[in-house]
Parts: C-alpha cells; structure tokens; sequence
C-alpha cells in the first residue's frame, strides 16, 4: 500500500522515470529494516534492522586499524575495528551510528539524573566571545588551549572548552532574579573544544569531544554546599546505573577555579592520573592534592595511602562568587537586597565515558558495553545460505518480528545478520567486536522438534541453549533505556 501510494504520487511529479522510482521504494524499504520477503507495511516499526544495512562498510576488517596510526590503548583499538569511529584529523573523530546511538542512551541517562535533582537543559554557542573570556582573566591563563579564531570584523572569539563566562553572562543578563527562583540549575550536552598538544587514547583524550557541563546558582554558601551534595549523589547513582565503580577523589580547582573541588575517577591501568586511596577509611585523592612524599591518610591519620591509576569521566567544582562577582549575577535576598549568586559547576566527560567502559569492560578482542549503552541488545543470526539448514531462515525472521512487536523494551534494539553469504563464525565474530549483548544463533539445535534456540550472552561469556519461551523469559528481563 505505501508503495503504491508513494508510486501515484510522485508519478504525477516524475511520470518519465517509473523505473527509478521503482528502484528507489525498494531501497526505502530495505532501509526501514524489512526482512528478506517481507513488505514494507509489515516492516514499519516491528521489524529489526538489517546488518547488510548498518553503516560499517570497511570497519569490521583488521585493515582499518593498520592505517590509522599509532593505536594507543584497548579501547581505541576496539572502537575503530568495531566501526564505532573513524579518525578524521589528530584528536578528532566521526562519531559512526553504533557509538551514536550508544552516546544518545548515555544522554538519556544523564538528563534522568540532572533533571532529577531539577536540573534545566539548555544550549550555549560553541563560539563564545573573547571579550567574556578576558574579563575572567581566563583568556591569557588558559594560552594555547584555546581553539582562537578572528571573525571578518576582526572579533576574537575562542571555540568553548568550558562555559562558565557564558553561563554567568547570560543570568546577568536577565536582570536580578529573586531568591524564590534559586536553586538554579541550567545543564547541556555539547561539544567542546580543547588543544591538546599530544592527543592520543582515541575518544579519552582528543581535541573535540562531548561534555554536559551544569552550572548552579544559589542564595548562600550553605544552600551551595547542598546542591554540590545533590549532584555528587546523581554523579554516583548515574555510574552505578552504568556499573562503573567509580571513585570520588578530592581534586585540584585549577584553572576553573573555586574552592572545592573532587574528580569521579574510574581506576584503569591506562588512566593518566595518580590516586592516592586510604585503606582505613573513604579518603582519597588526586596525587597532585597531597604533600609530595607524604603517605599517611590526613583524614584518619591511621591508614597508608596507597596509589592507583585513574581515567577522570566527571568534575565538580564549588565555584562560590568567583564568576558572579565578575558578571554581576546576583539574586534578591528576603530582605530585597541583592546579593551575589553562589555558583557550582559539574562536569561528565559523555565521549570519554563511552571509552572508559570499553577500556574496563572489554576484552582484547570483543566489546563489552554496560548493558544500558549497547547500540543494540540482539542479534540474531539465520543459518549460512546453502548450509543443510538453510530452511530455518524464516524462523530466524519471524523471531526477530516476534521479539520487536512483543517486547516493547526491544523494539528497534534488535538486529538480523542477513549476509547469510557469511559463515557463523565470521558474524559471530563480527557480533562480538559491536558488542551485543545478546546474540541468538538460528542453527541446528533450532530444527528439532521443540526448537532450541543457541544464545551467547556477551557479557558472561556463556553461551545456553534455550527453548523460545526460555529466550523470551531471558529478554523481558533486558533493561533499555
């Protein structure tokens, strides 16, 4: 029917290329995910995508990885191979639909846990004015780590790795607000731009990347110090929804400023910073925090600290009016007078996060996602084209149907491996480097009278043979998000 519809229409536009057109619906249909036989009605919204369709042309092949340079760390390796990204120029990638899709589930998780505590999304320009940056005194501090840049009129502007400047700038600019209105909590997911001078470790150290950065405003010292609690709070609940045990350390302010600070460190042999952890009780820090050569806990004065490696994914800074004082950002007190707002700022590092799983999670050859962040959550594979089981394609079809239309959970989470031009091995092989982590196996146990279906579930590593009902009682307990 929709072909039809779509024929008569653009046949009034078009009436000399029928043979185009034809051809065009038929890659529309084949593009939404149709199944081999299928009709484009029937695949609207039930059935899975095609990995004959997937954007990974070339990735999947060992060769990508020998062209792109030095290769410094697991996950870099695995996320180039998997076809998550492509190099563009140093420190700069594409980001490729499996990681985006994975990057817009970590973005769901994270306005979860900021509107949660009343955080406000918004959007800020990456082009922020110099003028804002000198009146912080920031812009000589932070030297060549700007991205600088001359408009035709000769303005300067700086590509923003940070946004405090325009975040105060803009609460200034709405006149003085009452302190009914405060907390206030404004957040966004953006990229930011860094020049790191070496970049290196793919998505964990580059020059673009994405970060939700939140800024707070509040009445007083006090009601700062409770938001900062707040956010520390979802900072946590949101790791260990993703199954991070990530390790909240006291921090240097540096060049953000404030007078407090603490970094969510992911501890990982390839992590560039240097913790020291208390082994009495919950102290720990960033090395560059404590007196060189000092090794007993200044909390307890009991344990020995002792020195790990970590990958920094989140930041918080106590800002107090550092930034309000500049800009004037201030509120009316109970008394109508104004005062000065008390600031805080929270970072994630969103692309950084995404690579720190996969260094920790994976192994030297599979992808290993938290399971809420896997691009997709199944995979299933028909029997090889000419194999003796080669009728047990349609089950495979059909069971894909079955699990999009039944599952609500997993509607647009699942995947068919058509090249059934390939063996098993060599798609399973595939499914592991994407990371599903559920791949069901159409093969010879699926032919026996009570069909067993083979599922590998990538995260344990075992592989069960499981009845249809048995796989489904398995996937209704699949979390999606």
């Amino acid at each position: 029917m929709m072909e039809a519809v779509l024929w008569l229409c653009c046949r009034k536009l078009l009436p000399h290329q029928p043979r185009a057109l034809t051809r065009h619906t038929r890659c529309l249909s084949s593009c939404v995910g149709s199944p081999l036989g299928a009709s484009p009605v029937h695949a609207i919204g039930t059935s899975p995508l095609l990995a004959s369709r997937l954007f990974q042309p070339s990735n999947l092949r060992e060769g990508i990885v020998g062209r792109t340079g030095e290769i410094t760390c697991k996950s870099q390796r695995l996320m180039l191979l998997g076809g998550l990204i492509h190099p563009s120029n140093p420190g700069c990638y594409y980001y490729l639909p499996a990681a985006v899709r994975a990057m817009e589930k970590l973005v769901r998780l994270i306005d979860q846990e900021m509107q949660g505590i009343g955080g406000q999304k918004l959007d800020m320009p990456s082009l922020c004015a110099a003028e804002l940056w000198r009146r912080s005194e920031r812009w000589d501090l932070m030297g060549s780590e700007l991205f600088r840049l001359k408009d035709r009129h000769g303005a300067e502007y700086c590509l923003g790795p940070t946004h405090e400047e325009a975040v105060t700038e803009l609460l200034a600019s709405q006149g003085t607000l009452s302190y009914r209105q405060l907390p206030l909590l404004l957040y966004q997911v953006t990229r930011k731009f860094r020049d790191e001078p070496k970049p290196k470790f793919g998505l964990l150290r580059g020059r673009e990347f994405y970060m939700k950065d939140m800024y707070s405003f509040d009445t007083s010292e006090e009601a700062a110090h409770l938001t900062y609690q707040a956010v520390c709070q979802a900072y946590t609940r949101l790791f260990a929804r993703l199954g991070l045990h990530c390790v909240q350390v006291q921090a240097d302010t540096g060049k953000i400023g404030g007078k407090l600070s603490h970094e969510f460190q992911l501890p990982a042999e390839i992590g560039e910073d240097r913790l020291l952890i208390c082994g009495n009780c919950a102290f720990s820090a960033n090395m560059e925090t404590i007196e060189p050569g000092k090794t007993d806990c200044p909390q307890c004065h009991k344990g020995t600290l002792t020195e790990s490696k970590g990958i920094e994914v989140g930041h918080t800074f106590y800002l107090g009016t550092k930034y309000s004082h500049i800009f004037n950002a201030s509120h009316y007190n109970a008394q109508n007078k104004p005062v000065l707002a008390e600031m805080g700022c929270f970072g994630l590092g969103v692309t950084r996060i995404l690579a720190a799983a996969i260094e920790v999670f994976s192994t030297t050859d599979a992808v290993r996602w938290p399971g809420l962040l896997a691009p997709y959550q199944v995979c299933v594979l028909p029997p090889k084209r000419g194999s003796k089981t080669e009728q047990l394609t349609s089950l495979a079809e059909e069971l894909c149907h079955s699990l999009g239309k039944s599952m609500t959970g997993l509607k647009g989470e699942v995947v068919l491996d058509d090249r059934t031009q390939l063996t098993i091995g060599k798609r399973l092989k595939d499914a592991s480097r994407l990371g599903y982590p559920y791949v069901i196996v159409v093969g010879q146990s699926a032919a026996k009278e009570q069909p067993l279906f083979e599922v590998c579930c990538q995260q344990s590593g075992k592989t069960q043979f499981l009845s249809r009902d048995g796989l489904m009682d398995l996937l209704s307990q699949v979390e999606t998000v």
